[in-house]
């Protein structure tokens, strides 16, 4: 695909887009240049914030402008808070870089648009990856703006670094409201919000408003309790997909291959994208990951390094006509796969993939709350990881200088079932399993987060279990 002005793009951001040769240091190497690298290679979790970093780095405004030509629209940044002066150089690089980011990835579809009188409201994000691995989200409200006869929609986006997709819904629902009224409003509004402390999990901050007409507001934004799935939707790939098929993208993630997700709104494929990404914890996807890809970045689906990107169905042909291998490509619209590997059934330990679907399939008419659906559908993914690789802190080798050193053929080995371990062995290769473990090598005192709570009680267990089986025989 050759499209004018993709070259010009990638040099504008290109430093959004992690590349595959900064993730793939092998461990031993790794060890050596330890203090060089660590901090490069480091991929932070979305939602591993207790409380306290502001909500937000930005909120931008994004209207179509016509271009030079006047023949088509260009997204064009009408509105920002807060303005950024007197910045350094690094940082005004930076804002030149969002500045030119931000447009493309509110109106990832092209510059083909009309004024319209209807236009269905989305809600949608992405995410920009800087070299570094660290990551900034942008949560997007796209509609049509009150006003008689035909217009143009609107993005509003806001810039953060912390992943809480609803209750940047919520504050996106806030900002709405106050722009229909006067940009004016918008400001108090967000100044309160930038001064208030980010809540850690199940906390609730509360903003003093003042909207004209209507007074003064108490708005309350209340964090989920289980901070480790704020950031996702699972129902969005339960409505789109089987659980056949969402086993199987489970399958590719984990040996991490190439992942295309075709759907027409931005809203589902935001969301389903996310949902997959979310089903890996506690690992983190650590390679190239754009939710929604801007038209003029379709590129990005010929690189034969690992990706996760979702692609809007009307570039579907682009995206057939590109030059690809081992790709998996999810049609969201229709719940099918276009294209395979074709052993994505076989990946995962089939006693294991048989527990997960058993899993997905019990209880799903008590399932109220979104909290409720998220914990049942990544339940069996967390427990299908404490079966495979739980007992990974028994197999680091502690030395005298407090330096861990993981002891990989003995991890391997140590697991009873064949099935599982010719899956591991391929899985301890990956750059999800080598982050993790370079994590887990720092410290002898694991971190006291969910997936340890549940190999302890996974542990716990088996020992109960174990009497009860001495005693039948």
């Amino acid at each position: 695909m050759d499209r004018p002005g993709v070259g010009r793009v990638f040099k504008l951001f290109g430093p959004w887009l992690p590349r595959r040769s900064r993730w793939t240091v092998p461990r031993e190497e790794a060890r050596e240049g330890r203090k060089e690298t660590e901090e490069t290679i480091r991929e932070p979790s979305l939602s591993n914030y207790t409380g306290g970093p502001h909500f937000f780095e930005y909120l931008f405004v994004v209207s179509l402008k016509k271009n030079n030509s006047g023949d088509d629209y260009e997204p064009t940044i009408t509105y920002q808070f807060p303005k950024r002066e007197n910045l350094l150089r690094g940082q005004q690089e930076e804002e030149e870089r969002l500045h030119g980011a931000i447009p493309l990835f509110c109106f990832p579809d092209g510059n083909e648009w009309a004024p319209l009188t209807e236009y269905p409201r989305e809600t949608f994000s992405f995410v920009l990856t800087n070299m570094d691995g660290t990551r900034k989200i942008g949560y997007c409200r796209r509609l049509l703006p009150a006003g008689p006869g035909p217009r143009l929609p609107r993005v509003y986006c806001i810039i953060s670094c912390i992943g809480c997709f609803g209750l940047f819904s919520k504050i996106l629902d806030e900002v709405e409201k106050r722009h229909q009224i006067s940009m004016a409003v918008i400001y108090p509004f967000m100044q309160g919000l930038r001064e208030s402390a980010f809540p850690a999990p199940g906390k609730t901050v509360t903003l003093k408003s003042f909207i004209p007409d209507s007074g003064t507001e108490f708005i309350s934004l209340t964090r989920p309790l289980d901070s480790r799935l704020e950031h996702v939707d699972l129902r969005s790939l339960l409505r789109c997909l089987s659980h056949e098929q969402i086993l199987q993208i489970f399958a590719s993630t984990v040996l991490e291959r190439r992942i295309i997700f075709l759907a027409e709104d931005l809203s589902t494929l935001s969301q389903c994208i996310h949902a997959a990404a979310a089903l890996l914890y506690p690992f983190s996807w650590a390679h190239t990951y754009i939710p929604v890809v801007p038209e003029r970045l379709l590129d990005t689906v010929c690189s034969p390094t690992p990706f996760m990107v979702g692609v809007q169905k009307r570039f579907i042909q682009d995206v057939l006509d590109s030059p690809m291998e081992e790709v998996l490509l999810v049609d969201l619209c229709e719940g099918s796969f276009l294209k395979s590997v074709g052993d994505e059934g076989d990946v995962l330990p089939p006693k294991l993939q048989n527990a997960i679907l058993s899993s997905l399939a019990q209880g799903n008419n008590d399932l109220q709350t979104l909290e409720q659906v998220n914990e049942h559908v990544s339940g069996p993914f967390v427990q299908f990881f404490i079966r495979t690789v739980g007992h990974y802190a028994s197999y680091i080798k502690w030395g005298p200088d407090g330096q861990g050193s993981f002891q990989e053929r003995s991890f391997c080995k140590a697991l009873p079932s064949k099935t599982s371990r010719r899956f591991v062995k391929k899985f301890v290769k990956t750059q999800l399993f080598s982050l993790f473990i370079q994590e887990a090598e720092k410290s002898r005192t694991p971190h006291a987060g969910y997936f340890r709570q549940k190999i302890t009680e996974y542990e716990e267990q088996k020992k109960q279990k174990k009497p009860k089986e001495q005693t039948v025989k």
